[in-house]
């Protein structure tokens, strides 16, 4: 087993002020780990009283499979707006924020990479690749490991009363497994065994290697459960709160929208990726058709097993609270212009239909009233626009061309 035990003394540096981001910070703080939060100077302030305070809150119902539950409250070491004083000497770096802001961090990140640093994406949006292909442009040629793990270690939202942020998390669920790759492969090793110096991944105990960071990004549950999950239940999203008579809050796509039509929609969407995988000789996350068929989805397997589900007759009641509560939402304007849309592109360039996937784009474009055709992530951004299938084999094996 490789060693990578020079990790557990290091500090931890956590890159993203958002719930996820302000999770994995908390997660190895309450631990006894020093961890530093860093948020871009754009949007610092929207940290709040964490900045001075320093504390973050752990709370919620955290559902798990084996019972796993971190609660309390964190004290960060250091929360700052100074990327070099966030990574300078930290063992781990975690990338948890949403994928449209991935530029202008890296862009700071990049002049203060040390070699050893190990680089966990905590959710697959290709960040790995781009920050690869940005290094290379800079000229950086420092030793890092990069890797993506397929989803978030758990579901969480950060609290609110009266309209104001609260510094508490509540957290719904706790992944027992995720999918995860290195970029390059050559580094898969590394990069699964420094997993386990990364607390808030401790309640994985079964991780799983992808076949490439691609295989990862096609195993991301939240294109194919968001995207169709938020356009095809627009009309619940929005009518909840109104004539409904419910809190408009207490929404979620979960508990709410999600029926054995929308369902058919996703498993439709996850077979065009399937065909994706396939035609670039990776690898991709399986799951039986039947799966799609429950309010608990193939989400449900992550935190409590393959045989979680929840049945359309029942409700979901763990999922209250999730939303989203409008169509501008992380659901549409991240796992569209990202996922939904390089997929598309992929699927032109390698001669595979994707009609579901598009359609995603095209209702999107119409209800957000923009064009992700024009300003989503390209093939350019992660590499692969002039690479044959078999040169994205090398690429991503072996990080060459």
């Amino acid at each position: 087993m490789l060693d990578m035990s020079y990790l557990e003394e290091k500090p931890i540096a956590v890159l993203g002020g958002g719930a996820t981001g302000r999770g994995h910070a908390a997660c190895a703080a309450i631990v006894g780990k020093e961890v530093r939060l860093y948020e871009h100077p754009d949007f610092f302030e929207g940290l709040g009283c964490i900045r001075e305070t320093r504390q973050i809150e752990l709370s919620g119902l955290q559902q798990s499979l084996y019972g796993f539950k971190r609660k309390g409250i964190a004290t960060l070491t250091m929360v700052t707006d100074d990327m070099e004083n966030a990574v300078k000497g930290a063992g781990l770096i975690v990338v948890s924020l949403p994928a449209v802001g991935f530029k202008p961090f890296f862009e700071r990140l990049i002049p203060y990479l040390e070699d050893g640093q190990v680089i966990h994406f905590t959710t697959a949006n290709f960040g790995s690749m781009i920050l690869r292909k940005m290094m290379r442009e800079a000229a950086c040629n420092k030793r890092v490991i990069i890797g993506e793990w397929a989803s978030q270690p758990y579901g969480i939202r950060i609290q609110s009363s009266g309209g104001q942020q609260l510094p508490e998390l509540r957290i719904n669920y706790w992944a027992i497994t995720l999918r995860g790759a290195a970029f390059p492969m050559a580094d898969q090793e590394a990069f699964f065994e420094s997993k386990k110096y990364l607390p808030s991944l401790d309640s994985v105990v079964d991780p799983i290697e992808a076949d490439t960071v691609l295989d990862a990004c096609f195993s991301n549950v939240n294109p194919i459960l968001h995207c169709p999950g938020t356009i095809l239940g627009v009309g619940a999203m929005e009518n909840w709160g109104l004539i409904y008579g419910e809190d408009k809050y207490t929404f979620s796509i979960y508990s709410h929208a999600y029926c054995p039509s929308i369902s058919k929609v996703q498993l439709a969407l996850y077979k065009e990726e399937c065909a994706l995988a396939k035609a670039l000789g990776v690898g991709i996350q399986h799951y039986d058709n039947e799966t799609f068929f429950s309010r608990s989805t193939i989400l449900g397997a992550e935190h409590m097993g393959p045989k979680y589900k929840i049945p359309f007759e029942e409700q979901y009641q763990s999922a209250w609270t999730t939303g989203p509560f409008s169509i501008y939402n992380r659901y549409i304007t991240e796992d569209i212009p990202v996922g939904c849309h390089l997929f598309h592109l992929m699927g032109k360039k390698y001669g595979i239909e994707t009609p579901i996937i598009d359609s995603m784009i095209h209702l999107a474009n119409v209800m957000t009233e923009s064009n992700y055709f024009e300003t989503g992530f390209t093939l350019e951004d992660i590499g692969l626009e002039n690479l044959s299938p078999e040169q994205i084999q090398k690429y991503l094996r072996e990080g060459k061309f």
